[in-house]
């Protein structure tokens, strides 16, 4: 258990080289002594790796003295290594002391054995109880949610506010900032919406037309298409697609517009960031989601139509005829009322998220992912209480 040493010499620029570390064991006064010598610098103290753990390994008796007195030059790396061999001869059940540290390395011993006592400390994992832990969850989690309301009230109210000082004339009116959301939110939306809502009117129109026709009832998938598309699908799928596109786009602008420091500029500026970037995006997803759901009932009307004609032999004048029959102008209007109101979720979200963004792309992405999806899932609750709503009024 000794690994021999090298005599100093001086180097070329007259610097000692170093000298071998070296660990030496023999027994003394009932105890293993080992006795420790030579350079224990980062540089050196490598060498000694393998040799460290057969010593840890081999069976030296309960009492062991770690002798340092014989130890040239020392650094932090040489310390730790020391210590560490001292901790895990320690482990073993046995009692080992560290013996013979010359007194100008006792700050660094004691620098390196209070730092490996916090790294233990920090990683040692919290035994909570389950009770607890599932308490302590639960807790985060409605301290989560009072944040996440307090956010949103707020950019509610910097809307409002900046929307206040349009029409008072504190500030200017910017309705190219509208228009140009609008363009990007509700006009270049109108293919991918159109062609969703078409194709799932027409998956709706041939379901229900295959069920019912075991009743005889194959004229009533009119009634079917017309109430489900009007009352519920076609606002859902548009907010939902909304959400996925437009509300992720919110995201990801104001994220980046954060990470560039841009938002932190129009505070220094004297500008109110939610007024001047959530207000226009705001009014224009009010304005656009009513719209584009009106496309979108209609065009999953069409689809159904063409595939009850097709499928089941429904002329287009009776289709229209069953239409008109069934549907009422409160299922008209139970779907669009909808709209607004979801809307304001969507964009309330997209924009609290985006303002959440740190300094990595990371950041950006996480918060466009859980923009998306509590977008989606607070529409989908928010069509549940209107359904609910509509049903404690008997409509």
């Amino acid at each position: 258990m000794r690994q021999g040493s090298e005599p100093r010499s001086a180097t070329a620029g007259g610097r000692l080289s170093s000298e071998r570390p070296a660990l030496e064991g023999e027994k003394q006064d009932g105890a293993v002594r080992l006795k420790a010598s030579g350079d224990w610098l980062a540089r050196t103290v490598g060498q000694m790796e393998k040799l460290i753990q057969e010593t840890t390994k081999s069976n030296l008796g309960g009492n062991v003295v770690l002798d340092c007195s014989g130890v040239g030059r020392i650094d932090t790396a040489g310390a730790f290594v020391i210590e560490r061999l001292s901790r895990d001869l320690n482990q073993n059940g046995r009692t080992v002391r560290l013996d013979g540290i010359r007194e100008r390395d006792s700050a660094l011993f004691a620098a390196v054995r209070e730092a490996m006592k916090r790294d233990t400390t920090s990683s040692k994992p919290k035994r909570d109880n389950m009770l607890v832990s599932g308490l302590a969850g639960l807790g985060g989690g409605v301290l989560a949610l009072r944040d996440e309301a307090i956010g949103a009230l707020n950019i509610i109210g910097g809307a409002l506010y900046g929307a206040g000082n349009r029409i008072a004339g504190r500030t200017q009116l910017r309705p190219a900032a509208i228009f140009n959301q609008l363009d990007q939110m509700g006009v270049r939306a109108i293919p991918i919406i159109v062609l969703i809502t078409f194709l799932i009117g027409g998956i709706i129109a041939q379901q229900g037309a295959f069920q019912l026709r075991r009743f005889g009832g194959e004229v009533y998938a009119v009634n079917l298409v017309g109430i489900l598309v009007l009352r519920e699908i076609g606002v859902l799928l548009t907010a939902i697609m909304i959400a996925g596109r437009s509300g992720s786009a919110i995201t990801a602008e104001i994220g980046s517009m954060k990470m560039r420091e841009e938002i932190d500029a129009l505070h220094v500026i004297g500008l109110n960031p939610i007024g001047v970037l959530v207000f226009p995006r705001l009014v224009a997803l009010v304005i656009a989601l009513p719209l584009l759901t009106v496309l979108a009932n209609l065009s999953a009307l069409l689809g159904g139509m063409l595939t009850l004609h097709l499928y089941s032999d429904i002329s287009f004048a009776n289709f229209l005829q069953g239409l008109q029959n069934s549907v009422d102008l409160f299922t008209v209007f139970s779907g669009l009322i909808k709209a607004p109101f979801m809307a304001v979720v969507i964009g309330i979200v997209g924009a609290m998220e985006g303002m959440k963004v740190g300094g990595s792309a990371e950041s950006l992405g996480l918060r466009v992912t859980a923009s998306v999806v509590k977008s989606i899932f607070l529409v989908i609750v928010m069509d549940g209480l209107f359904a609910i709503f509509y049903a404690s009024i008997g409509l």
